[in-house]
């Protein structure tokens, strides 16, 4: 018979939400989970937000200070879902308390963060699992095995891609994504942190990459109140956009494939366009995050003109079957985020990690601020 286990949520803007969902959905899809959410108490530093968090979701308590979160003993998990500068101490802080902890990438601002959250996480013997999402789709599981299993031959190259309009609106608000003390390196955080991780979860250990970066909206209005996600802001004082909108990165494997990453948050009618192409030297694979549950695929022996064909996941592919019965039933960005709620708190009961990890986070790091290096130097960096 599955525990109960006491879950707090820490930040409570769009993705605290997510999280919050997330854990109510588990026990529907999973039943089997041997650690069973109850959501004891929310943390949110906006006046108001965390009581009107409680009453719509259930939490028992709600509070201002996510200290209190971290002295309470009914927490035995928590949710880190507060902006990017909090990751650090919120991370440590919790994980010395004796709490595990599902942390939103790119977990702080640097390395060093993602490297202290992860080794306090060791130290304490608790677990850690990052919000590295897109891995967590069937397909992209299917992938992965297909590359592995040598159907495509040798991989040869590939392009990771994600492009997104959350920013292309000028009228965007500055709120603290776009500060470098706050927010740290922009679409390098809050993008091609995935792709970064898609690319290692593909592909393997990033050798080698050199990069690019710009910001095409360089001025921003400051809201003149409380945010949440990407708001608008008209009338306030303009300021600087401190981190970048865009980035491009070649790279090179561990295993002497190539390779593109390029992500960018101002990309006008993109509309969240993620996906990725991975070639080998018998085939291809192909994936699209709108069309989420389909794979373009190319095998064979044929080489010139070889086709390709669309596949449709089902059941046999990584987490389908807790969602939908048969292949070609969609399943959406909030299934992925319940995936890895499940996959917390298999963790947790088990003892034994799954799904991505604070090893992945720091990896993933390293590639943003190696990605930071080249730009500065303008020189190809040599990952570790």
């Amino acid at each position: 018979m599955a525990s109960t286990l006491g879950v707090a949520v820490v930040g409570f803007g769009w993705m605290g939400r997510v999280h919050t969902q997330a854990y109510a959905r588990v026990p529907h899809h999973f039943p089997h989970v041997g650690a069973r959410p109850q959501l004891i108490s929310v943390a949110e530093a906006v006046p108001g937000r965390a009581e009107e968090a409680a009453a719509q979701f259930g939490f028992a308590s709600a509070t201002r200070d996510w200290r209190e979160v971290a002295q309470d003993p009914r927490v035995q998990a928590v949710s880190i879902t507060a902006p990017n500068f909090l990751h650090r101490e919120i991370g440590v802080a919790m994980a010395e308390a004796g709490k595990h902890i599902w942390i939103e990438k790119p977990v702080g601002l640097t390395t060093d963060d993602a490297r202290a959250v992860a080794d306090a996480v060791a130290a304490a013997g608790v677990q850690g699992a990052v919000g590295f999402n897109y891995r967590n789709a069937p397909a992209v599981e299917a992938a992965r095995e297909l590359i592995a299993s040598g159907e495509l031959g040798t991989v040869t190259h590939a392009r990771v891609r994600l492009f997104s309009d959350y920013a292309a609106h000028p009228d965007g608000a500055l709120t603290w994504r776009y500060e470098r003390a706050r927010g740290g390196s922009g679409v390098l955080g809050d993008l091609a942190s995935h792709g970064a991780d898609l690319a290692r979860f593909l592909l393997g250990d990033i050798a080698a990459l050199t990069a690019d970066t710009a910001v095409f909206v360089p001025e921003r209005a400051r809201p003149t109140g409380a945010t949440a996600g990407h708001t608008l802001a008209t009338g306030g004082e303009l300021g600087p956009v401190e981190n970048e909108d865009y980035v491009n990165c070649l790279l090179r494997f561990a295993s002497g494939a190539r390779g593109v990453l390029e992500a960018s948050r101002v990309s006008v009618g993109e509309q969240n366009n993620y996906g990725f192409e991975v070639h080998g030297t018998k085939g291809a694979v192909f994936w699209d995050f709108r069309r989420m549950n389909e794979l373009g695929v190319s095998r064979g022996t044929t080489y010139q003109d070889q086709p390709v064909s669309t596949v449709h996941v089902g059941p046999g592919a990584g987490e389908y079957g807790a969602f939908q019965p048969g292949a070609a039933t969609s399943m959406g960005y909030d299934d992925l985020k319940v995936i890895e709620a499940y996959r917390f708190l298999r963790s947790i009961a088990e003892g034994t990690p799954y799904g991505a990890t604070l090893d992945d986070a720091v990896h993933s790091a390293a590639v943003l601020d190696a990605m930071t290096q080249s730009v500065d130097s303008g020189a190809w960096v040599t990952l570790a």
